[in-house]
């Protein structure tokens, strides 16, 4: 008898398993698209079943969140190390099919130091249409976004059922935690050991000034730690003039169109990768240059929650 129903179990698990796959191979198209290498691929088949992944859309003309997007998840992919490509996946696919060809995506991916385990998509925009809507990760109603995109993360393990949608542009040492421990897992690195909170260093107080150059600015570029995508900005305030760094902080983009000598040279100079317009405020750009004067000139920033 314990037999019999070990058998009926194992087959009613393995009928459930089955029907979960085939309502999965039906809500995620198995449309044809082509990697940043030229490889056609199938998306069900070869990039979803099975598989742990992350997927984003971008498009690599973007003067919006764009670069900041792609920014923040290199620094996740190099946060989760031997994982990606291993272990989980990440996607990244183009909405703008007639301009992104492989070459056009395959440069993309070189300017932001991407690794294996990360590939960039085109194809026919229709299939790409479908699969943004399928993923949840098109909307017409935001008015920020008319082209329907939207910064944001499908994270999700095909074997297991398990998705959850998140911001694309979140701090990445949160990102990489949170992919990490839906994905595959919570585990401990053990390098950490276990440390008394008496040995932590104290927490600096940004202010506004470094909230914002933590979530908006460092993806790309550090403040004393040596140029990463974009320059370092120690001591960018005292090398520009003051006028026209908050020109160039606020609308990068309109620098370029103007071809600003000194942007068309930064843009040359770091692999045409374009600085996105952040829509920052006057007070936002105020709070910048301040806190990048400070970070220069060694001085700590106002106490948290001043």
């Amino acid at each position: 008898m314990a037999l019999l129903l070990g058998a009926v179990l194992a087959a009613l698990l393995f009928a459930a398993s089955i029907e979960r796959r085939t309502e999965a191979a039906d809500r995620f198209p198995n449309v044809p698209l082509i990697t940043q290498d030229g490889r056609t691929v199938r998306f069900y088949d070869d990039l979803l079943k099975g598989k742990a992944v992350v997927i984003n859309m971008i498009y690599t003309s973007c003067k919006d969140r764009c670069p900041l997007e792609t920014a923040k998840l290199a620094q996740v992919q190099r946060l989760l190390a031997d994982h990606v490509g291993k272990d989980i996946f990440f996607y990244s696919i183009t909405i703008d099919p007639e301009f992104d060809s492989p070459e056009v995506l395959r440069a993309y991916a070189e300017k932001f130091h991407v690794g294996p385990g990360w590939l960039f998509l085109t194809g026919q925009r229709d299939d790409i249409t479908l699969l943004q809507k399928r993923l949840g990760l098109y909307s017409m109603t935001d008015a920020a976004n008319p082209d329907g995109h939207q910064p944001s993360l499908m994270i999700g393990n095909e074997g297991t059922g398990a998705w959850m949608l998140n911001s694309a542009v979140d701090n990445p040492r949160f990102l990489a935690t949170t992919i990490r421990n839906f994905l595959i897992g919570w585990t401990r690195d053990p390098a950490d050991g276990r440390r008394s909170y008496s040995t932590a260093a104290p927490i600096a107080g940004f202010g506004a000034g470094g909230y914002l150059f933590q979530s908006k600015c460092a993806a790309c570029h550090t403040i004393g730690g040596g140029d990463r995508i974009g320059p370092d900005l120690s001591g960018v305030t005292e090398r520009r003039d003051g006028r026209w760094l908050r020109r160039f902080i606020q609308r990068p983009d309109q620098l370029l169109a103007e071809r600003d000598p000194i942007a068309m040279a930064l843009h040359a100079q770091y692999n045409q990768v374009q600085m996105p317009n952040l829509r920052l405020g006057d007070a936002d750009v105020e709070a910048l240059v301040e806190y990048m004067t400070r970070q220069a000139n060694g001085k700590p920033g106002p106490a948290r929650g001043r």
